[in-house]
């Protein structure tokens, strides 16, 4: 086999059979975080959702946007971006400028967030509810994208809901490439149980990749999630927040190895770790407050975790923060 022939086999999805992805988390997957999960292990991970419509109006002058896109050289070919919006010329628009210069493997649509004001636009998961306008933009997306298109999605708006069933074919002959579910309604927010039991029903009706999402808490759930749906790959949200070992874990389990215990000395160092790297991409001032919910992640299920939350909400400085964090991780 030549070597052209070898580098022409080779798609952007290749990464499903190298662990779990990240699941995008508005104020928490930047690159910060998505550095510090590859380095852990995580084939592909996914951004923070962008506005189409405001990218298109202000581009990367916006400094939130520029924060969002930022992304850094080790993790080229394993990002990808997720865009929403409710205007298929608009999210083609931005899908074709964005995805120019080759920064992102994927360009993921997003149309599972439940937020209210997303949602009042008719955005995020209230696409559910407008199957044809939601397939005609992945449409107009795929055929402007330069990189594969990817759907993230709910099992529907309303309790109870199976819109997926119907979108899931409408978005695969529109030319999605592959199907992210959060096994919950748009109604459900996070609360509940997930419906493992959709997952594999959508994989049963549709031709391309699925992966799951919802209640993957450990490297346990993954393997449960594979063998219970058979999907193609699994997707980690919540669970790898203050937990970025968790693709490690679950890495090692798809592999037959046992996952190691983190040592409180590690946890340190990448906690401060995500701290510099943040302060150097947002500024030290924006770095300490966002770090605050991070370290309440960190060391949750640690003694005395809720009087460390007093401290760290008042802390002003990554030097505070270093201080404080080793004298509660290490007794120091």
């Amino acid at each position: 086999m030549t070597l052209e022939r070898t580098k022409s086999t080779k798609t952007p999805l290749d990464f499903l059979s190298g662990g779990a992805m990240l699941a995008p988390m508005a104020g928490v997957t930047d690159m910060a975080f998505r550095v510090l999960c590859r380095e852990m292990g995580c084939p592909m991970a996914v951004s923070e959702m962008l506005s189409a419509k405001g990218y298109t109006i202000s581009g990367r002058k916006n400094r939130a946007a520029a924060e969002l896109l930022a992304v850094d050289p080790m993790e080229q070919g394993a990002v990808a971006l997720q865009i929403f919006g409710h205007e298929p010329d608009v999210m083609a628009r931005a899908a074709e400028e964005l995805t120019r210069d080759g920064s992102y493997a994927l360009l993921d649509i997003n149309m599972g967030c439940p937020v209210p004001k997303i949602v009042s636009n008719g955005e995020g998961s209230a696409l559910m509810r407008t199957p044809e306008l939601a397939a005609q933009i992945v449409r107009e997306v795929s055929a402007a994208s330069h990189v594969p298109v990817t759907v993230k999605m709910r099992l529907g708006f309303d309790a109870g809901s199976d819109a997926y069933l119907q979108l899931g074919p409408m978005l695969e002959r529109s030319g999605a490439a592959m199907i992210t579910l959060h096994a919950r309604t748009r109604s459900q927010f996070y609360e509940g149980r997930a419906d493992w039991s959709a997952i594999r029903r959508l994989k049963e009706r549709v031709g391309i990749p699925v992966v799951g999402n919802g209640d993957v808490a450990s490297a346990d759930d993954a393997l449960r999630m594979l063998e219970e749906t058979g999907c193609d790959g699994v997707a980690v949200g919540r669970a790898a927040q203050g937990n970025p070992w968790i693709f490690e874990q679950i890495r090692d389990a798809f592999a037959g190895r046992t996952p190691r215990s983190i040592p409180a000395e590690e946890k340190l160092e990448v906690v401060m770790r995500h701290a510099d790297m943040l302060a150097q991409l947002k500024g030290e001032h924006i770095a300490v407050r966002e770090m605050r919910r991070h370290v309440i992640c960190y060391v949750r299920g640690m003694r005395d975790a809720a009087r460390l939350r007093t401290k760290v909400n008042s802390i002003l400085t990554i030097d505070e923060l270093r201080r404080e964090l080793t004298a509660f991780m290490l007794g120091a």
